[in-house]
């Protein structure tokens, strides 16, 4: 008998067994957040900015708290989304149940093109759906799109700032420890120009949910030679601070 993959097994009906709206109570929530991969600039901010906890949410690794400061005179939440598209996916399901509605990403990412500097930005417009989680969001797809409206007050935000960016595709896998050779080789010729392990599944949810998200990469580790160069790329706070203040005035022009 011929069956389907499990994963490609897509169910289009709208409403879970466990329906986030239905179960998690909506807060007096901003309606602009900034997702940070960079807990380092986050607990920066926290200090800097005397930022106030909205709520905290507590999963298995440990607490994930959201938290909310004044940008710009308005409101603005963050918070850091864990690793790995399931957890990145679940913590975003439940702050857009909370109320908010507009989304920026930063976060660092593997890079495939050698042209790619340790600290080189890239505005995802798509991500070729190498995990799981988008697969339970939307119809099987090679690539999930990026929200225009989110890529352009990236690139605006950038370009109005003299600042130099890619704008491309990425690569999401579950499996960092399974890129080989010949898979990279293979994401290359599509045109991936990063590899990272969250924006599938969270592109795939907001496009779901009906809500704005966009996502800035910062160029880290290499790929793209012989030999994997490590490029200490974790090491550079001022780019990780700066992009998380890239990413608050961007979201508040969507």
């Amino acid at each position: 008998m011929n069956r389907k993959f499990p994963i490609l097994e897509y169910d289009p009906t709208r409403i879970a067994f466990i329906e986030p709206s239905k179960v998690i109570a909506r807060l007096d929530m901003p309606e602009f957040c900034v997702i940070s991969f960079f807990r380092d600039a986050i607990d920066k901010v926290v200090t800097k900015h005397s930022a106030k906890v909205l709520v905290t949410d507590y999963w298995e690794d440990g607490p994930h708290p959201i938290y909310e400061i004044q940008h710009c005179d308005k409101r603005l939440a963050f918070f850091h989304p864990g690793v790995g598209a399931p957890l990145a996916a679940g913590l975003l399901e439940k702050v857009i149940a909370y109320g908010c509605r507009k989304f920026m990403v930063c976060g660092g990412c593997g890079v495939l093109d050698k042209h790619m500097t340790v600290g080189s930005l890239l505005v995802v417009s798509s991500a070729v759906r190498d995990e799981g989680v988008s697969y339970h969001y939307l119809p099987p797809s090679r690539e999930v799109f990026a929200h225009d409206l989110a890529v352009e007050a990236l690139t605006n935000t950038l370009s109005n700032m003299s600042i130099p960016h890619h704008i491309g595709k990425t690569w999401t896998t579950d499996a960092p420890f399974r890129e080989t050779p010949g898979r990279i080789a293979m994401r290359k010729k599509e045109g991936c120009l990063a590899v990272e392990m969250e924006s599938a599944g969270m592109l795939a949810v907001a496009q779901f949910r009906g809500v704005t998200l966009g996502q800035i990469l910062y160029g880290g580790d290499d790929l793209s030679c012989v030999e994997w160069d490590e490029r200490s790329w974790q090491l550079r706070a001022a780019i990780r601070e700066k992009l998380f203040w890239l990413c608050a005035d961007a979201v508040l022009t969507v």
